[in-house]
């Protein structure tokens, strides 16, 4: 585990030094066909993290939000986002990170939330939690007046959820901010807010996540307090508001 876990710092700063190269530059943007964003710094970090992998551990499989799936039958398999939060990315602000997921069968083992511009390390194997190898825990926070609760996109909830529970559970809570993407779960994490809460989510951005959050204490599920591995929503949050969470919203 350890082996592993110098690979995922390594992999982090590999891509990190491409990222910061780009970072509030006149990089180029494209749109996907989903109109996401998506940059050099997304692509060529995903294309250097590929390659180390495949060097160091050919066995092992790849999926990345760029590049798709690689041996997708294997024990092991990496999940990669490059850039978690490229709208924040392009627009100059930090709150966005790259994501790395070791899977065994199917089953999160290792997660890594990396803001390269701040030299922020976050890993967590779903017993601890580290940033830049200082233990880090979720903070007790037992009622919703007194929590900080964030998302990405309050436009994403009317979309996908339950739009008038949410407005009612964010009137209840002390603060409500949309410090989203990767680095709300960071924060969640480091115990700088309480609860972060995405409506919908795709694979590669919800693996990383879950040894992270896990490791440092807390709970995470989806939208439903179901298993988040399978689920395409995440709620996480400190274990004595997670069921209250819950109910609110559903």
């Amino acid at each position: 585990m350890n082996e592993l876990k110098n690979f995922c710092n390594y992999l982090a700063d590999e891509s990190g030094k491409i990222i910061r190269s780009y970072f509030r530059s006149s990089v180029k943007i494209e749109t996907k066909s989903d109109q996401s964003p998506v940059t050099a710094a997304d692509k060529k970090a995903e294309e250097k993290m590929r390659e180390l992998i495949m060097k160091e551990f050919p066995d092992h499989g790849i999926l990345g939000e760029e590049f798709g799936a690689h041996n997708d039958d294997a024990e092991y398999k990496w999940i990669l986002d490059p850039i978690d939060g490229t709208k924040s990315f392009i627009s100059g602000a930090v709150t966005f990170g790259t994501l790395i997921a070791l899977l065994k069968n199917g089953e999160p083992i290792l997660g890594v939330i990396n803001q390269p511009v701040l030299n922020e390390f976050l890993i967590g194997d779903n017993i601890s939690a580290e940033l830049n190898g200082s233990i880090v825990k979720v903070r007790e926070c037992i009622t919703l007046s007194a929590a900080t609760l964030l998302t990405t996109d309050h436009l994403n909830i009317d979309q996908y959820q339950n739009i008038q529970k949410f407005d009612e559970l964010i009137r209840k809570v002390k603060l409500y901010r949309q410090w989203g993407d990767c680095y709300g779960y960071y924060l969640v994490a480091t115990g700088y807010a309480d609860v972060m809460i995405d409506p919908i989510m795709s694979v590669w951005d919800s693996m990383a996540l879950i040894p992270v959050i896990r490791g440092a204490g807390g709970t995470i599920t989806d939208y439903q307090g179901n298993d988040p591995v399978i689920g395409s929503s995440i709620i996480a949050s400190g274990k004595g508001l997670h069921e209250t969470l819950i109910k609110e919203l559903n």
